[in-house]
């Protein structure tokens, strides 16, 4: 199994990214799997009842639920996102994330 540049995701291969990172009781686990000068791919697991607190970034990042459920607050609005569904975070706006049920995710974020 040849690594992508970032060294983390297998190339030519077909993965479930779910499958790349599990959940740890009471944490949020990521895994960074792509890093380049223009953007990163991160796996994130939540257990239910972790989140990430209000914070913006200078940069649009796209959400992709793998599975489970997970409350995201953009601008203030709550979106209740389930897996198979994504969410745009645009730069500068705040953004709060919280499990409210187990969940795995897919963050990327464009740096250009």
């Amino acid at each position: 199994m040849e690594k992508s540049q970032s060294g983390n995701l297998p190339s030519a291969e077909a993965v479930r990214l779910e499958t790349l990172i599990e959940y740890s009781a009471n944490s949020i686990v990521s895994r960074e799997i792509v890093k380049t000068k223009t953007g990163t791919l991160t796996l994130f697991a939540f257990d239910a009842g972790q989140g990430l607190s209000e914070h913006s970034t200078p940069f649009d990042a796209i959400v992709q639920v793998l599975a489970g459920e997970a409350e995201i607050i953009i601008g203030g609005k709550s979106v209740i996102t389930k897996a198979g569904e994504t969410i745009l975070m645009p730069a500068e706006i705040p953004h709060a994330v919280s499990a409210n049920k187990r969940f795995k995710m897919l963050l990327t974020m464009i740096r250009e």
